[in-house]
């Protein structure tokens, strides 16, 4: 593989195959980061600096990432609310996303720019609330997937603590609402699965919604987000046990994958983040290792699968110092088990064919 940027360290098993199951590319318009500046939130006050940092995050900018020496082979896309339709119908506007990547996968596979299969799946952002009027959205997201499309994800995550996410941010009990099992059920027709992003104390919710719909593939985002700040602050420790009883209840439903990744962001209040000088790969393993642990034992290599969430977890590596980490929290799996939590549960999961 071509390695066109210098890595801040050398690179651990550089020949192994690697599937990026969750990464966005977006041009975020001014006025959305106006919007996160005058906002008063944890959120917005660490968030809003990366993404001043990155407004444009598109095919050439990660391109310049996948190429810093890991065997990078696929990616898969997860919505970033970007890109909708300015026109037409509102429900329909998320359509213009699942367009415009791909368009960026379809630029990606004519070669031009090498040989990553980049976008080989796409997760759009759709509504469930929608109910049974969702199926016009599915269709017209599968559609647009061009034999890409493979799940969707939909705002779930909330917390009573309206200093974390902002004022009126999210839903509560959004998983057990009856418009949203309305529209999750319809998931099954277009045999769609579905990923979904939630704050540690939400798990129960995902728990129940789980064994109700055992028929749907889901797809638990950055190891269930641990939370360390607001009124959590300095509490991760003792939410601990009760994180990993949750782990366990969701591994033993039999239809419950989980991402591997996401400790990148604010929410955990790890000490890593925002770090100066930024952390090694090593103290990252080191952080990240009993939360991700956790998962490999409960849920087994084969429903594993390691992510990026980049350029969100800019803020707290590089693209090859993260895979970095991970390599070295698992280094003593066997090749086999390294397959399946690097690109075997990613490409069985999203039935990739790359």
């Amino acid at each position: 593989m071509n390695q066109t940027a210098a890595s801040p360290e050398p690179i651990l098993d550089p020949d192994l195959p690697i599937v990026d199951p969750h990464h966005h590319l977006w041009v975020l318009p001014e006025s959305l980061l106006a919007a996160m500046d005058g906002q008063d939130s944890i959120s917005s006050r660490t968030l809003g600096p990366m993404f001043r940092s990155k407004p444009r995050y598109l095919l050439d900018e990660f391109l310049a990432d996948l190429r810093t020496g890991h065997n990078v082979v696929a990616t898969v896309y997860v919505d970033a609310h970007t890109m909708y339709r300015s026109r037409g119908p509102e429900h329909l506007r998320s359509v213009g996303e699942v367009e415009f990547v791909r368009g960026i996968a379809a630029m990606a596979a004519s070669g031009i720019y090498g040989d990553i299969a980049i976008g080989s799946g796409i997760v759009g952002g759709v509504d469930l609330r929608l109910g049974d009027a969702v199926e016009e959205v599915l269709a017209a997201h599968v559609e647009a997937g061009g034999g890409r499309y493979r799940g969707v994800r939909s705002p779930a995550v909330f917390d009573e603590d309206d200093t974390i996410l902002g004022k009126g941010v999210g839903t509560a009990n959004v998983l057990s609402a009856p418009d949203f099992r309305a529209g999750f059920k319809r998931l099954r027709k277009f045999g769609l699965s579905f990923d979904v992003w939630l704050f540690e104390p939400q798990l129960p919710d995902l728990v129940a919604l789980a064994r109700e719909c055992p028929e749907t593939q889901i797809v638990l985002d950055h190891v269930g987000t641990p939370m360390g700040v607001g009124r959590y602050a300095g509490r991760r420790q003792e939410r601990f046990n009760a994180w990993r009883e949750n782990i366990d209840a969701l591994a033993g439903c039999g239809n419950v994958a989980v991402k591997l990744g996401g400790l990148g962001i604010p929410f955990g209040g790890f000490e890593s983040y925002l770090s100066s000088p930024p952390a090694t790969s090593a103290k990252l393993a080191e952080q990240w290792k009993p939360y991700i642990e956790t998962c490999i034992d409960a849920f087994g290599v084969n429903n594993c699968m390691f992510e990026s969430n980049f350029p969100v977890d800019y803020a707290t590596g590089s693209y090859a110092v993260l895979w970095n980490a991970f390599k070295r929290i698992v280094a003593g799996a066997t090749w086999d088990e390294k397959t399946a939590l690097f690109s075997g549960t990613a490409r069985r999961v999203y039935r990739l064919d790359y």
